[in-house]
């Protein structure tokens, strides 16, 4: 059990760090979008989902699962670029 985890832990750093790359693309964007109402992209929003859905199926996963993981990782990415959007322009 305790090298199970192990690797559950190490999934989760690396799990963390890839967050941080996502986050720097959040970023990213809060710098090139002009209006603050563009961070909010519903469209984009469901692309996402959809993307990681399909994703989640081709590798035997739980698509409603990882979509329900991903709708907070984006709702939280979104936040994350309102808070970079209004320090950018304070």
């Amino acid at each position: 059990m305790l090298d199970v985890r192990a690797g559950v832990d190490e999934t989760d750093r690396e799990l963390v760090a890839l967050l941080v790359r996502r986050f720097g693309y959040m970023d990213a964007a809060a710098r090139i979008k002009a209006d603050r109402g563009a961070v909010r992209d519903e469209a984009r929003k469901a692309e996402v989902l959809d993307n990681v859905a399909r994703a989640a199926e081709e590798v035997g996963l739980d698509a409603d699962r990882i979509r329900a993981v991903w709708n907070e990782l984006v709702e939280q990415s979104i936040a994350h670029e309102f808070e970079r959007w209004d320090e950018a322009r304070a």
